[in-house]
């Protein structure tokens, strides 16, 4: 009997340590490198991706460039000496990440670029929201509310590629009004870093030197527009001039509610945080991506792209895209206005 025993054991041993021998899948470790954490939207990408990461059961690593180009680099310096298997990259400088994602493919790691495109002809996705489509959409409704008079163009800043396509875009809708001289444009400008306090400046300076005789400012994002508000507001003009954004900030949400800010362009970040996430594991993986052709401009070469759709946002329907998608909160939105001129909640 004891001998059974001790053979069965011994057995039992055998097996565990041959069981304790076999290799553990590996798990996987992205690395996203972010320009910045000072607008809301990107604090929203931030927790998405890293929330999607989690429910993945992915690593991540998230280094924060601080709006600075050098900084960036030596981020994705130390992400790639942590042995990630995909790297994604929402750069600074459009350009100087090119160098970035060379060295990414140097090392075999997989690069996406994020919501902003990098000039390089190296990326194995661009993962983004339609910027042309945003542009557009921008544009067409400041010209079918405004269809004539002054305008001012402020655009984002000039290092990120989608400052450039959106300005594009917003153009070839209106060069028709331009050329009819329906709309004249009377002032623009790239903003540095998106900067507010940019677009608060240049607003001033616009008003002062067209005495005020302004009808729509063409703002590329709502950080700005929310400078150029602040210009208006000095001026008593504040809702009696359109003003355009992006991104759907609370802040522009409410000013939408005021009737300051005329219209934004609401992005489903959730949605884009998650294909990145998935995009990067499959690329990690070697799985192929379904993807569409996009041209970059600047390159003139196409790049394998994710593009997600975008909505108008405006006064007018607040209640059935930000709030009912529960991207806002009813309170949070109507904050400023007297519950009288609220519209009503749905039961």
């Amino acid at each position: 009997m004891k001998i059974y025993l001790v053979l069965a054991l011994m057995v039992f041993a055998l097996l565990t340590a041959c069981s304790d021998s076999q290799p553990k899948e590996k798990k996987l470790k992205i690395g996203f490198a972010m320009d910045t954490l000072k607008e809301e939207r990107w604090q929203r990408d931030h927790d998405a991706f890293k929330a999607h990461c989690e429910k993945m059961n992915v690593d991540c690593v998230i280094t924060i460039a601080d709006n600075k180009a050098d900084k960036q680099a030596n981020d994705v310096d130390n992400l790639l000496t942590q042995k990630i298997d995909a790297l994604v990259i929402a750069p600074h400088d459009a350009t100087q990440a090119a160098s970035m994602v060379d060295k990414a493919k140097a090392q075999g790691v997989p690069v996406i670029s994020y919501d902003r495109l990098i000039n390089s002809d190296k990326l194995d996705a661009y993962i983004s929201h339609q910027v042309p489509v945003i542009g557009q959409k921008i544009a067409e409704y400041a010209l079918k509310k405004v269809p004539k008079g002054n305008y001012v163009m402020v655009y984002g800043s000039s290092t990120d590629n989608n400052a450039h396509i959106m300005k594009k875009a917003q153009l070839d809708v209106l060069q028709k009004a331009i050329d009819s001289k329906d709309i004249k444009i009377v002032a623009d400008n790239f903003m540095p870093d998106w900067k507010p306090e940019e677009a608060l400046r240049i607003a001033e300076n616009a008003l002062t030197q067209n005495n005020d005789d302004i009808q729509a400012f063409v703002v590329s994002n709502d950080g700005m527009a929310g400078g150029v508000i602040s210009a208006l507001e000095k001026k008593g003009l504040a809702g009696k001039v359109l003003v355009t954004g992006q991104d759907a900030a609370l802040s522009a949400l409410q000013a939408i509610a005021e009737g300051k800010q005329t219209m934004t362009v609401y992005k489903p970040i959730i949605p884009l945080a998650n294909a990145a996430v998935e995009a990067a594991i499959k690329l990690a993986k070697k799985e192929k991506l379904d993807t569409r052709p996009f041209m970059n401009d600047v390159t003139k070469k196409e790049v394998p792209s994710i593009l997600l759709e975008v909505v108008t946002v405006d006064k007018g329907n607040l209640m059935d895209t930000v709030i009912k998608d529960g991207y806002a909160k009813y309170e949070d939105v109507y904050k400023n206005v007297p519950e009288a001129d609220r519209p009503k909640k749905a039961n």
